[in-house]
């Protein structure tokens, strides 16, 4: 299976914790540069030092705040200067945002919105062209389960989330022609800063290894998914093994979801 991704350089937003930091990290073991989009520079560092300890492609960090168009337009050209032409993305920037939908004010809806789907509206449109251009491109939508069964109380977020799954399969539509493969993961129960943070808000009475296996002991496989193991789906998705795959979300959960 080629999983070579040699000569590629992979931009991944929400690249310093959990989920982007695993994907960056596979990425940069199959030999792309990979540029690492966060807010906390000081958590960019230490994965940019963590996963330059491997050997693979190059590796550089960018602080940026993924709400601010400007922003954006600044960190792709940094990028693409220091590393060349994005040929893939990783739109993973986002927090789980819930509540009563009563309660949502229109400032909450328009900070989720704006985390989580003019992002990766903006990100997408920035790379795409350069893509279609060079006739090979990935981009990978990281989402969750919700935007598929969205439960009470779920908004904003499965909401935002619906709305990235659309986007994948409009971009996936029309990249399809040129090369450009789009797709989403719909993520479930994973060890990630979200379930750190939920550890965090706990009463901490057990360690955060058994407050993660007690978490995942009610879900179908037993146990909550390792980052890791969604760097390796993220890793095959942008490799040339995944070239006939495009406009699929695909469940990252265990087997959680009861929609397919």
């Amino acid at each position: 299976m080629d999983l070579d991704l040699t000569g590629r350089t992979a931009l991944v937003t929400g690249g310093s914790l959990g989920l982007g930091r695993a994907m960056a990290s596979a990425f940069q073991g199959a030999g792309a540069n990979v540029a690492l989009v966060a807010r906390r520079e000081n958590l960019l560092a230490q994965a940019k030092a963590a996963i330059e300890t491997q050997n693979g492609g190059r590796v550089a960090a960018y602080s940026c705040d993924v709400t601010d168009a400007e922003a954006i337009e600044r960190t792709v050209e940094a990028s693409v200067g220091d590393l060349g032409p994005i040929d893939i993305l990783v739109n993973n920037a986002g927090q789980s945002q819930t509540g009563r939908f009563e309660d949502l004010t229109d400032e909450v809806w328009q900070a989720d919105l704006d985390l989580k789907l003019f992002a990766a509206i903006r990100f997408s449109r920035l790379v795409l062209p350069g893509m279609k251009e060079r006739r090979w491109g990935r981009i990978v939508n990281i989402l969750n389960t919700a935007a598929k069964a969205p439960p009470p109380g779920s908004a904003p977020t499965s909401v935002s989330r619906a709305a990235g799954m659309a986007l994948t399969k409009v971009l996936a539509g029309e990249g399809a022609p040129h090369n450009v493969l789009v797709n989403a993961l719909m993520i479930g129960s994973i060890k990630s800063d979200q379930v750190r943070r939920a550890y965090d808000r706990s009463d901490k009475s057990v360690d955060f290894e058994t407050f993660t296996a007690n978490s995942g002991r009610s879900l179908p496989m037993g146990r909550m998914g390792e980052a890791q193991e969604c760097g390796n789906v993220a890793l095959f998705l942008a490799s040339n093994a995944a070239s006939y795959l495009t406009g699929c979300a695909i469940n990252m959960d265990g087997g959680l979801s009861r929609v397919v």
